[in-house]
């Protein structure tokens, strides 16, 4: 409670209990009760003059109530003491309110010199030469501002001193003594130049032993100095007193007090071959040089809503704790300073991701009326009524193409959910307005299957559509160039040659990019400007990506989900199994081909290593078709063939050629075969759970049934079984895509980190959802109020967003 809601919490104690006993029946024991009313008009008073804030109105109504009952009749005083009950809620509210927060100061605006400071090479810092920058930026740390950013992962608590007498082997240990002797020796069979040190406290004796940068620390050390050491304690040799071996050191003043010293150490990851001190000096050589000039860009509002520290603040805070410091809050990421900078960062990146969302409302566009031909025509032809959520998710698309302004929706699926005549009807519905659509794929057999897809369906409207890929050259080229520059071919299928220089399309209303992640947004940002006006984009992925992730990778795009399966779609088993129970699974697969069917098995590996003991595809291909598969037509596909030979091999094996295809994971995305009903992924362990999924969707797209055999070492761990069996126990992705990232973190979650977003630096998208939110709506606020940025108290912050995103707001606004 702060000294200001004292006063107020006084008055509450003495007051609240008369008036609750009163209001408990109804106000009946008026004339048993008397109110010390003079004593209460005091407390009043004393409250009104502390001024605690949301306090000042209620406190003025009750005392005129206090000097009101002193006189009036008893049905008077009933309805003053009815009104002062009711006041109560206000008054314990405005006691328990936190004070005003004045922990943030705003850096003044403008704030493009600091961050010019910020962008300089590391080198800038003092004692980093040409050399040890060079190190750093291999490491990824190149700017001052990277290594203000680069926090220690844990902290050492080196607060108590330990008398070397009681030192235990194999312990971590911080200690203080006195140097009594150097001297440098050969040690070992080999004679191993080293140098050795005895520190002596009273009884106790230790040695320090360096075998690296002798020179160096010969110089520096003397007997009669006093050194503060830390390290592992190593147990002794030959009867001599217990080792730290390269024990990292502080030399102490004649009076220095080592009790003093900052004894939280801060641990930093780093180079491998740079020691530990040296991280640490250069991170808190960059905080003692540059912190100041971080600029603090967030609205004050903002920052006292939050109740964050301004960043040269926290940043001292992480890198330099005090020694009375909560040591667990800082190694869980707690601490307020931790806090501070990951709202900065995620505040910064929500702003960016609703500017450039509310760019893309403002832009003109072109509205796309209803479709009152094609699309009602298509769906009277479908031998199915599209599930439930295929209708909502069209409708919320024939919304957006309504809308004067361009489309920018993520439209998002299991495999098998019915995606693409989604995004077919959305076609439609643009050609219907006399414009054109494009669908883009990221392979060439993914772009194939589409157009065998749509082509049947569309053609039978008279919307023909053409092919247009790599693969396809001479009079067919040139005559999809023509027909899509003069506007008579309607609607394009392809891949990444649909955005090369020489493809123009005559009035491109609507581009459709399927499996996004597979896209850079360069990409996907020149198939955009592939028409004269802005262009409708719908972006379709089958990896479902979970709502923190969303927030984030997607945060500028409206999202549509498909979460129900067509009917008449068989459900997929899965087995999980021990490779000693690899047999039993061969025999499965023969008696699936046996039955007319196909198999993939997949690999992890292209080829194996000396080093590991993982199998690989190349080599298993030959030792299956010796061994338990023999008599089968086998084929081989990896990711390093080139791209005619892959597709060829897939073609082959969509065709029926081969009854097994033996792989690694390039079929995850691009092969749809209906007569493969059987999918065996060797070394499981090795893969996220939403990579597992996306494998096994490639059967169980037919209407037999499928099965999927996830093999795992008998040596797997019961974590890593049970983390497996999550794919045994469900078939959906979107409850998968949610395990995989609490499992394995945002980072590894399908390789999410992609162009077009800021690198996070301190923030971690699965610990700090509710920072996230928070984060939005603030952001969200803000704009509300300030929609360009343009009034004088946003300057800073339009400085530091363009910082953070570095040009690409206005590049990726598809996504």
């Amino acid at each position: 409670m702060t000294p200001a809601a004292a006063p107020l919490a006084e008055l509450l104690r003495a007051l609240a209990p008369p008036l609750e006993y009163l209001a408990a029946d109804d106000f009946r024991r008026l004339d048993q009760t008397r109110l010390p009313l003079p004593a209460l008009a005091e407390r009043v008073a004393r409250a009104r003059a502390s001024g605690p804030p949301g306090a000042a109105a209620p406190l003025a109504e009750l005392e005129r109530i206090l000097a009101a009952l002193r006189e009036g009749s008893a049905r008077e005083q009933e309805q003053l003491l009815r009104r002062a009950h009711a006041l109560l809620p206000t008054l314990r509210e405005a006691a328990a309110a936190p004070p005003p927060w004045s922990e943030y100061r705003p850096s003044p605006a403008p704030v493009g010199t600091a961050l010019a400071a910020l962008a300089q090479p590391a080198q800038a810092v003092r004692g980093i030469g040409p050399q040890r920058a060079a190190e750093l930026a291999r490491f990824g740390l190149a700017t001052v501002e990277d290594l203000l950013y680069h926090l220690p992962f844990r902290y050492e608590d080196r607060r108590a001193l330990q008398p070397l007498g009681q030192l235990h082997v194999g312990e971590e240990a911080t200690a203080v003594g006195e140097v009594a002797r150097v001297r440098e020796a050969r040690a070992g069979r080999r004679g191993r130049h080293v140098l050795e040190v005895v520190l002596r406290d009273g009884d106790g004796l230790l040695l320090l032993v360096w075998f690296h940068q002798i020179p160096y620390f010969s110089r520096r050390l003397r007997e009669g100095q006093r050194l503060v050491v830390h390290g592992r304690v190593e147990p002794p040799l030959g009867g001599g007193p217990r080792r730290i071996i390269h024990p990292e050191m502080e030399i102490l003043g004649a009076d220095e007090d080592p009790a003093a010293l900052p004894r939280i150490v801060p641990v930093y990851e780093k180079p491998t071959a740079m020691h530990p001190g040296a991280m640490r000096r250069i991170a808190q050589a960059a905080v003692e040089e540059f912190a100041e000039r971080v600029p603090s860009a967030l609205p004050p509002a903002v920052a006292a809503r939050q109740r964050v520290i301004d960043l040269p603040r926290a940043l001292r805070h992480v890198h330099t704790p005090a020694p009375e410091a909560d040591l667990q809050a800082l190694g869980e990421v707690r601490s307020l300073a931790h806090r501070s900078l990951i709202f900065d960062e995620l505040f910064f990146l929500q702003l960016g991701l609703a500017l450039r969302r509310s760019a893309a409302g403002q832009e003109p566009g072109t509205a796309f009326p209803p479709s009152t031909r094609l699309v009602p025509a298509l769906q009277r032809r479908l031998p199915f009524r599209p599930t439930g959520a295929q209708e909502r998710a069209f409708a919320e698309i024939a919304a957006d193409l309504a809308a004067p302004h361009p489309m920018r929706r993520l439209l998002q699926g299991d495999v098998g959910s019915g995606k693409t005549l989604v995004a077919l009807l959305a076609a439609l519905t643009v050609v219907e307005a006399g414009h054109q659509a494009a669908l883009m794929a990221p392979t060439e057999l993914l772009a194939e299957q589409h157009f065998e897809t749509v082509g049947p369906l569309a053609a039978p409207l008279g919307v023909e559509p053409v092919l247009l890929t790599g693969a396809v050259k001479g009079k067919a080229r040139k005559s999809a160039l023509a027909g899509l520059a003069e506007g008579t071919i309607p609607l394009a299928v392809g891949t990444h040659a649909l955005i090369q220089e020489g493809v123009a399309f005559a009035r491109l209303g609507l581009a459709i990019v399927d499996e996004q992640h597979r896209f850079g947004v360069l990409q996907r940002a020149a198939l955009q400007r592939r028409g004269a006006e802005s262009v409708d984009v719908l972006v379709m992925s089958a990896t479902p990506i979970p709502r923190t992730l969303a927030l984030t990778l997607y945060g500028d795009l409206a999202v549509s989900t498909l979460d129900e399966l067509p009917p008449g779609r068989t459900p997929i088993t899965t087995e999980l199994c021990r490779e000693s129970r690899r047999e039993r699974v061969y025999g499965r697969i023969r008696g699936e081909i046996a039955a007319g069917h196909q198999a993939y098995i997949v690999y992890p590996l292209v080829e194996e290593s000396e080093k590991s003991a993982l199998r690989a595809a190349t080599t298993m291909v030959h030792e299956l078709a010796a061994g338990p598969l023999a008599g089968l037509r086998l084929a081989l596909v990896h990711g390093r063939m080139k791209a005619e030979e892959k597709d060829g091999v897939m073609r082959r094996f969509k065709a029926g050629e081969h009854d097994v295809l033996v792989s690694t994971t390039v079929i995850e995305v691009g092969i749809d075969v209906p007569n493969a009903t059987a999918i065996v992924i060797e070394h499981a362990e090795r893969f996220g759970l939403a990579q597992l999924h996306q494998l096994r969707g490639r059967v169980g797209r037919g209407r037999a049934r499928a099965h999927c055999f996830l093999v795992v070492p008998d040596w797997t761990g019961e974590e890593a079984y049970q983390r497996l069996r999550t794919l045994e126990q469900s078939t959906d992705g979107f409850h998968i895509a949610e395990a995989d990232l609490a499992l394995r973190g945002p980072g590894d979650f399908l390789g999410t980190r992609q162009a077009g977003l800021p690198d996070f630096r301190v923030a971690n998208l699965l610990r700090d959802t509710a920072l996230l939110r928070a984060a939005r709506d603030e952001a969200l606020a803000w704009l509300a109020e300030d929609p360009e940025l343009s009034r004088p108290e946003s300057a800073a912050l339009r400085a530091v967003l363009a910082h953070r995103w570095q040009g690409r707001l206005g590049l990726a606004r598809v996504g």
